[in-house]
């Protein structure tokens, strides 16, 4: 079955407001602080890259 325009599956970025980024960013940021001592550190570390991300975002608009 062929997907069709638009659909999720077309290995697109998802486009999101700057309200959505903040509210993805505190998320994220209570995600990393609510970890347990014995989290991976990669996933530690795609958190941080992620919310260090999203920072430069939103600064720059």
């Amino acid at each position: 079955m062929r997907a069709f325009e638009g659909q999720f599956s077309d290995n697109k970025p998802i486009q999101r407001n700057k309200d959505e980024k903040r509210r993805l960013l505190r998320e994220l940021e209570e995600t990393l602080a609510s970890l347990k001592a014995h989290a991976s550190p990669s996933l530690r570390e795609s958190l941080k890259t992620r919310i260090q991300t999203l920072k430069t975002e939103l600064a720059g608009r």
